[in-house]
């Protein structure tokens, strides 16, 4: 369940940062150096993809981890067809590399832009991980996006320089 924080409403819970805190010491003693990827997924509207996890506050870029043995193209296509019913059809463009140092050591997450004509949208519906999958016009974004996901949009569509640190 989502927490509500009236005075920052993407500020995660005390069970979220806890959850969050053991997740990120599993992984540290599993796995040396830990990958992400994300989407910006725009439709031909012009409109931005955003998911609603049930684990963390506030709208995000669908994405998540790179599994063992996966490709990031891979681990790509499995996150976007779980998380929103975003089907790959073409080949998504790298947009940038970052560290996520600040929120958990050793993590980078690799940003990918997908474009119309790239992808289909199958049948979905919310699941026990993610709540909602919406497309937003970039100027009428949701109040709670995360801060990070509005730094990744604002840096693929309006050309604002890259903060190579991912900070949700």
């Amino acid at each position: 369940m989502i927490a509500d924080n009236r005075d920052n409403p993407v500020a995660p819970s005390l069970g979220q940062r806890l959850f969050r805190r053991l997740a990120q010491r599993w992984f540290r003693l599993t796995r040396a150096l830990t990958l992400g990827v994300r989407a910006l997924v725009l439709d031909d509207d012009g409109r931005v993809l955003l998911i609603r996890a049930t684990y963390w506050p506030g709208w995000q870029l669908p994405g998540g981890g790179v599994e063992r043995g996966e490709t990031v193209l891979e681990a790509l296509r499995r996150e976007l067809m779980e998380e929103a019913g975003i089907e790959l059809s073409g080949a998504p463009e790298l947009f940038a590399v970052y560290s996520s140092a600040p929120v958990f050591p050793n993590d980078h997450v690799l940003l990918y832009v997908v474009r119309p004509g790239g992808y289909e949208r199958k049948a979905w519906r919310p699941t026990r991980e993610i709540a909602a999958a919406e497309f937003f016009a970039p100027d009428a974004l949701p109040e709670d996006v995360q801060p990070g996901a509005r730094r990744r949009i604002a840096e693929v569509l309006d050309g604002v320089a890259v903060d190579a640190t991912w900070r949700e």
